[in-house]
């Protein structure tokens, strides 16, 4: 929840511009609050950096739903990818895995893109149930759509236990995460778990991404505070090559 009209545009103006010297292989999305869809979507017309939401109504048809938002006005003002079970969606506002999963399938259905987020909290990760909990997250999509559903779909992990706590994911925490993601698609499908995209999200910078996206089941970033500034932003991107 940040950004305004004013703010949008020098920030697009400012990755617009350095977008030549990040490597065509590199692929970038952009999810700014709901309100400045229209306006992010056509500052970035014509560039190579896609659209997305941060949030869709898991309602597949419009209705008497006051304050969502459905995911045909998503796809209508230019959105190609959705965000959908962000940590502070399910900590912040209760969103449990079954609602989780119906907006991840609601998503698919309605021609978006799935960026599907997981991860523990603090107290999970202390008590030893971190792969309890992702585990139970990725089936409740797996049960509800189905592995194959995961070839039009990203995944995020975010160690929601090193965010704001002063603890910080090593690099061996994290890529045992997502391999263990990856592992847990492939007893479905091995060849649609080695292709689908995990994204780190734990505070990803300039200063770390490097390191990130080196290991072997990280394949780039959720990118949080660091995308509100055009030139980490790009920094983090022209790392991506990486992958």
């Amino acid at each position: 929840m940040n950004g305004s009209r004013a703010a949008n545009a020098t920030l697009v103006s400012g990755i617009r511009s350095g977008l030549p010297a990040v490597p065509a292989e590199v692929e970038l999305v952009v999810c700014p609050p709901a309100v400045y869809l229209g306006a992010v979507g056509a500052a970035l017309h014509g560039s190579r950096v896609v659209l997305g939401a941060q949030d869709v109504c898991e309602q597949e048809k419009p209705g008497a739903f006051t304050g969502e938002i459905h995911g045909a006005m998503l796809r209508d003002v230019g959105c190609e990818y959705v965000i959908v079970g962000h940590s502070e969606r399910r900590t912040l506002y209760a969103e449990g895995d079954a609602r989780v999963a119906r907006k991840f399938a609601t998503a698919q259905a309605l021609d978006l893109t799935p960026i599907l987020c997981i991860g523990e909290t603090l107290q999970q990760r202390d008590e030893g149930a971190a792969e309890q909990v992702l585990g139970r997250q990725l089936d409740a999509v797996l049960h509800h759509s189905g592995i194959a559903a995961f070839t039009r779909a990203v995944i995020a992990y975010e160690p929601i236990w090193a965010i704001g706590t002063g603890r910080t994911a090593t690099l061996e925490q994290a890529q045992a995460v997502h391999a263990f993601v990856r592992g847990r698609l492939a007893c479905a499908d091995a060849t649609i778990a080695n292709s689908v995209r995990i994204l780190y999200g734990g505070s990803v910078k300039p200063d770390n991404a490097a390191a990130l996206f080196s290991c072997p089941d990280i394949d780039g970033g959720l990118v949080g505070g660091a995308a509100l500034k055009a030139d980490d932003f790009l920094a983090i991107a022209n790392v991506g090559a990486l992958r």
